[in-house]
């Protein structure tokens, strides 16, 4: 019998930094934050999303211990191991399957499946040891725990489910169904650790203590800023402190990463004549660590010039060429000092146009829309969110017009509202479509309005029918709430079938005819069995869909046969 799970552990599995907190079931006033790196000289909310294998593919080590380790590796050493960074975004944009593979640094490949699923074993187990410490050494078991998994709310329905199947070879579920999983969108739970804050819980001039969610109908859009992805939705606060969300999903890949590329390219222009290419190619483990460096830097919350440290490797090679002060020479931004990079701050702030660019217009591109009058408020979350130079384009752009406000925590807000988010996933009461969801389905064929070349006809009994119909389910930008069952009733093509198969589809247009319409995605497809054929084509199948959920929940059943049955939607089967 399943026991009812006394934990809550929010795991925020982030493109360049995870980590968790935990709470009792029976409370959230206090959340367990997890720090990171003690035994390095740090203390952080979150540690590198990087994991390490070894030669024969076994897993050794996750975070900063995987960075430090990979790092100590002799070149020759590290050319035989696994070690993976930034593998997440590997699910974005992208047609994810339950047998795609990644690249690690050194250009070897290993399932993706196996890297995440590591991932969120080591998570796991770390979280389970900290519960025990907690709890005066008592031991508890997976199932005891509800696990909430983090991901972008731009994410396909086939990342998601990703995430629930590694988290289910992680020994977190023992089946794809369970309940002690649940997905959160990262922007919703940062709007759940934002609305129950008093004001000077954020970075802004004020004693004000009323919190947002003491004022009904106050609406706000949150901006969350990660590594890899920029999520952003529009909430409204509800009379009951729930949270309605008022615009579909937007963002994009315009993370703190973005910056990162940037500087590399940059560095790239300085080390010119092979240099660069030289360095990346015989010394990856010290470029790592270089990278690393500056990934810390540009999160500053101060408004100055940036020094890297160049190191040893790097200045031996470039000096082959010419003494290294000679690279500097055109570079515009960057000075030599004595073992040193100095990046201005103006250079700095030119790294990170790509990104602000993109943030700002989208924004723009929401906020100027009649329905968003009402919104007052920008939030800015996210470990990226901790960046001056982003937060002042945002608040330059912006602040005329709202207050825009980063909470003090601004790393931690996804893991923490993701704990909320475990003890009520229905207060988000309704969302909002991003797409048109759909199935395929086949109709009485019309020749006035269906395309001829759909035409088929039944070898049974000469019955005449128009295959690929795009039957809509949910409209792109409809709002949908969470408690609302949607009810279809299907039919048979064939009066011998024993199984149907719907194919779930996809579109960024409000309306399509047919399944293969340009635009059109196949999502995945579910059977259901209809084995009892009396009836032929008269036998029909209901189907109730749960579109509001960050996940697709539905149930089918077999009128005839009075059998109903949960219906598992493989996305990963694409």
């Amino acid at each position: 019998m399943a026991c009812k799970p006394l934990f809550i552990v929010a795991i925020d599995f982030g493109t360049s930094y995870s980590g968790y907190c935990f709470s009792l079931t029976s409370g959230t006033d206090q959340i367990r934050q997890v720090y990171w790196g003690m035994e390095h000289g740090l203390k952080t909310p979150k540690t590198p999303t990087c994991i390490l294998f070894n030669q024969k593919k076994e897993f050794k080590k996750f975070g900063y211990d995987a960075v430090m380790k990979y790092k100590s590796l002799p070149s020759s050493e590290a050319d035989k191991w696994y070690f993976f960074q930034n593998f997440k975004m590997e699910l974005y944009n992208t047609s994810v399957t339950s047998g795609m593979e990644l690249r690690a640094s050194n250009g070897k490949v290993l399932p993706a499946l196996t890297v995440f699923s590591e991932s969120l074993r080591y998570l796991k187990d770390h979280a389970l040891n900290t519960i025990q410490d907690a709890s005066f050494q008592t031991t508890y078991e997976s199932e005891e725990i509800t696990w909430v998994i983090t991901v972008p709310a731009i994410w396909s329905a086939a990342a998601k489910q990703f995430m629930r199947l590694a988290a289910k070879q992680a020994g977190m579920i023992y089946d794809m169904l369970s309940e002690n999983l649940i997905i959160a969108l990262e922007p919703e739970a940062a709007s759940l650790w934002c609305k129950q804050l008093p004001q000077e819980g954020f970075m802004a001039d004020s004693s004000n203590k009323k919190k947002f969610e003491d004022s009904p109908g106050i609406q706000y859009i949150v901006v969350d800023c990660g590594g890899g992805t920029v999520d952003i939705t529009v909430h409204e606060i509800q009379g009951n402190h729930y949270l309605k969300e008022l615009h579909k999903a937007s963002g994009g890949g315009w993370g703190g990463n973005r910056v990162d590329e940037k500087f590399y390219a940059f560095l790239k222009e300085i080390f010119d004549d092979g240099v660069w290419d030289e360095y990346v190619k015989s010394h990856p483990t010290e470029l790592q660590n270089m990278m690393y460096n500056f990934s810390l830097q540009k999160c500053s919350a101060s408004r100055e010039a940036v020094y890297l440290r160049c190191y040893y490797n790097l200045t031996r090679v470039a000096a082959c060429k010419k003494d290294i002060s000679h690279y500097f020479e055109k570079a515009q931004g960057a000075v030599w000092c004595d073992g040193m990079i100095m990046i201005t701050y103006e250079k700095m702030k030119s790294l990170f146009d790509y990104s602000i660019k993109n943030i700002i217009r989208t924004l723009r591109e929401i906020l100027d829309k009649p329905e968003m009058a009402k919104v007052q408020h920008i939030l800015l979350v996210g470990g990226f969110a901790s960046s001056i130079i982003l937060r002042d384009a945002i608040s330059q752009a912006f602040s005329k017009n709202y207050h825009v406000l980063c909470p003090m925590e601004a790393q931690a807000a996804i893991a923490k509202g993701a704990v909320l988010f475990g003890v009520n996933p229905r207060i988000v009461t309704s969302r909002v479509s991003s797409r048109t969801y759909g199935v395929g389905i086949s109709v009485k064929f019309d020749s006035a309005i269906h395309d001829a070349r759909k035409r088929v006809v039944s070898k049974v009994d000469g019955y005449i029918y128009c295959k690929d119909i795009f039957k809509k389910l949910v409209e792109i930008g409809e709002s949908v709430n969470i408690n609302e069952v949607a009810h279809y009733d299907f039919y048979p093509v064939e009066p011998d079938q024993i199984r149907v198969r719907f194919r779930f589809y996809c579109t960024e247009k409000q309306d399509a005819q047919y399944t293969d319409d340009e635009g059109m995605e196949w999502l995945g497809s579910c059977v259901v069995p209809m084995p009892d054929t009396r009836l032929g084509r008269k036998r029909r199948l209901k189907m109730a869909i749960k579109f509001g959920l960050t996940e697709f929940k539905a149930t089918c059943t077999d009128v005839t046969s009075n059998e109903s049955r949960s219906v598992t939607i493989d996305f990963l089967a694409v």
